[in-house]
């Protein structure tokens, strides 16, 4: 909400951000590769939360907010495995330290809700939102 509302333009505006959440632990963007492979064993094996948050504000200044949380589960990763997965270098700038949608999909097991909010951006949510608040959306976003 604050980054939508920080923005001066006119019109549509939307911002978002993701946290993984592993426990109790939030797990941002790896810092180097000795934190992402912290991050991938700790999730290796385990469920996890990825929580997306949404904020779109409409022309006429309504705003709408969203958290869609989905589960992932990862399969239980040898240390090749994870070799493999920091040497592709995918883990960069990535909360939690993977990408569904390239190499890191093959880590995981099972999905439990929204793969494009783990992505980074929940598309069906962000549809909803734009037609709450008047922007003509038919067919696709």
């Amino acid at each position: 909400v604050e980054k939508a509302e920080a923005c001066p333009e006119a019109g549509y505006v939307l911002a978002a951000d993701t946290v993984v959440a592993c426990g109790r632990r939030n797990l941002g963007n790896p810092a180097d590769e000795a934190e992402a492979r912290k991050f991938l064993e700790l999730l290796s094996g385990r469920r996890h939360r990825v929580h997306g948050g949404i904020a779109l504000i409409g022309p006429d200044g309504r705003r709408l907010d969203r958290l869609i949380t989905t589960q992932v589960t990862f399969k239980r990763l040898g240390v090749d495995d994870i070799n493999w997965y920091l040497a592709s270098g995918e883990w960069q700038g990535k909360a939690g330290g993977y990408a569904i949608q390239g190499l890191g999909g093959g880590l995981i097991r099972a999905l439990n809700g929204s793969y494009t909010n783990v992505v980074g951006l929940s598309l069906f949510d962000i549809r909803n939102m734009l037609d709450g608040l008047g922007w003509p959306v038919r067919g696709g976003v």
